[in-house]
């Protein structure tokens, strides 16, 4: 079962986009993004143009939602770590990246860039029915992943899917661009599960 490889960035594109963003980031420091996010930018959004426009949108909904100021003590977030819905291990996969369960913010700054800038997610469907889909919920992860967190995703695990969950499947695909589609893996037995992580770091419950 492997994994999709990093799209490389053309590097004319690359000192392109830097130029435009060295710009705005001498006048207002906030802009600022660092050459491993314009890769990112790059790599989502094909041209400096795109990348460029998608940058400046999202510094934008940075600003208006706050997201630099969220954390563990912020209101819904810390009732949901409570709650435990919402968990960031401190581990990692077997490719070094950082695992997301709730809090994009959170999981992103934990990437060591240098290294490697992307996430691994797993979603847990055990005990999984049609009442617990919420499509509203999932197309809005797919928006800010795909809008505000370009190239973050590096896998998708699911994990304990029940049969039922491939009609549900065939409609979240519908929705994700080949790439993204791409980097989903059905984990199917523990030995599948080991050559992404050791099962040993997932909470109990999982």
């Amino acid at each position: 079962m492997s994994e999709p490889t990093l799209i490389p960035v053309n590097e004319a594109d690359l000192k392109d986009l830097k130029g435009r963003m060295k710009l705005i980031s001498e006048a207002d420091p906030s802009q600022y993004h660092n050459e491993f996010s314009l890769k990112r930018y790059l790599r989502a959004f094909k041209t400096p143009d795109d990348a460029f426009k998608a940058i400046l949108k999202t510094n934008k909904w940075r600003k208006e939602y706050g997201v630099d100021e969220l954390g563990p003590e912020v209101g819904i977030i810390k009732k949901n770590l409570e709650a435990k819905k919402a968990r960031v291990l401190k581990h990692r996969d077997l490719h070094g990246r950082p695992f997301i369960v709730y809090c994009l913010e959170d999981a992103s700054k934990r990437c060591f860039e240098e290294v490697i800038d992307n996430l691994c997610i797993v979603f847990d469907l055990r005990d999984f029915g049609l009442n617990c889909m919420d499509y509203q919920v999932l197309k809005n992860l797919i928006w800010l992943l795909s809008k505000h967190y370009p190239e973050r995703l590096g896998v998708c695990l699911i994990i304990n899917a029940p049969t039922l969950f491939a009609g549900c499947w065939s409609i979240i695909k519908g929705w994700l661009d080949e790439n993204t589609a791409s980097k989903v893996l059905f984990v199917n037995s523990e030995e599948d599960l080991c050559t992404h992580l050791i099962p040993d770091i997932l909470p109990d419950d999982v």
